[in-house]
């Protein structure tokens, strides 16, 4: 064979023998292209599950180097999700939120669980009238609260002079807030303001000195002003019913519970003793678990009211239990909502809230 046709030969034996997969991309440019983008694959991430209540919000985050996002909800009745990652929950449900991010699409799972219930609280409305009518029906014996600003007596309990709306006593330094709050609030033309040193030397005792019948007068007259009205409302508020609704709320107690707590620390005081409030509920604490931590209300306010009982027996101007008696029959009636229609008997007289 001639050496120009044995060239030609080997030359085409050569050609036949290159890959498609090369001689392709050299005759046709549309398909080299499809074929470098097919390289390229999409990638999901999953992100961690979330959990919101209705009428919350988040913001999801990405990784740093992600790009910026182009979000979007499966499901915008259930959650939104704002261009910045922001998401409202909506309504209950589970929706899948997404974000594209070049190649990669970010999807996170959403749980929307609906709002609970707010716990009515004995703080306002008729729960508060009536949880203030139960204790001025043992304090002042009639359920008009609001006529008792004026109160003041000595009830020969130790206590000295019992006033005021839910009792303050000078003995044991509530009745001294209440004027010392009252003088602040108005510092002039003021009728108490001149028994505050007297107010304070029989703290802790029974005596009447530097105070009797002429501090008697001025407490019943003060009690007439808007201003003294303001100050026992926040002696109440500071010392009693918040403290009350605080201890209610930690250990899962009702508009009943949250009463029961409230009268207890009317009448005994929030300290830490075996005789205060706060030392009667540790002691009922040992006895009975609380809804918080899963027992039930009714045999936990009982073993409080037992733990209370005992407490008030020890002193005679308390034996009466007409109190718990009364707070029981709410609890054997299961009215943990303290709900009216209510009547009870309290010392011997029978009261009836409508």
């Amino acid at each position: 064979m001639k050496p120009f046709r044995l060239f030609l030969a080997v030359l085409v034996a050569s050609a036949l023998c290159v890959p498609a997969s090369i001689l392709a991309p050299l005759g046709n440019p549309d398909q080299a292209h499809a074929t470098s983008a097919s390289t390229k694959k999409s990638r999901t991430v999953k992100l961690k599950a979330r959990t919101l209540t209705v009428g919350k919000t988040l913001t999801l985050k990405l990784p740093r180097n992600a790009k910026k996002a182009r979000w979007a909800s499966s499901n915008k009745k259930v959650a939104t999700v704002s261009a910045a990652g922001k998401v409202k929950a909506k309504k209950a449900g589970r929706c899948t939120l997404k974000a594209k991010v070049g190649a990669k699409t970010y999807t996170c799972a959403l749980t929307v669980k609906k709002a609970p219930k707010k716990t009515a609280t004995i703080a306002s409305g008729t729960l508060r009238a009536t949880a203030f009518s139960l204790v001025s029906s043992a304090e002042n014996s009639t359920t008009d609260y609001r006529s008792t600003y004026g109160y003041i007596e000595d009830i020969g309990d130790g206590r000295g002079y019992t006033c005021g709306i839910i009792g303050f006593t000078s003995a044991t330094g509530d009745l001294l807030d209440v004027v010392e709050t009252y003088v602040s609030l108005k510092p002039k033309g003021n009728g108490l303001k001149r028994f505050l040193p007297a107010l304070r030397a029989v703290n802790g005792t029974a005596s009447h000195r530097g105070l009797g019948a002429p501090f008697v007068s001025a407490w019943k007259k003060a009690a007439k002003d808007a201003k003294m009205v303001a100050a026992q409302n926040r002696i109440v508020k500071e010392q009693y019913l918040d403290p009350a609704l605080k201890a209610a709320r930690t250990d899962g107690l009702g508009p009943l519970g949250q009463f029961i707590y409230y009268d207890a620390l009317v009448m005994h005081g929030p300290g830490s003793d075996s005789a205060s409030f706060h030392g009667m509920r540790a002691q009922a604490l040992k006895k009975a678990k609380t809804p918080a931590r899963g027992g039930s209300e009714g045999a936990y306010l009982k073993a409080f009211l037992a733990v209370r009982s005992a407490v008030m027996l020890q002193e005679e101007a308390h034996s009466d239990l007409s109190r718990i008696k009364t707070q029981r029959s709410f609890i054997d009636d299961k009215n943990f909502s303290l709900t009216r229609p209510l009547t009870w008997t309290m010392y011997g007289d029978r009261f009836t809230l409508k």
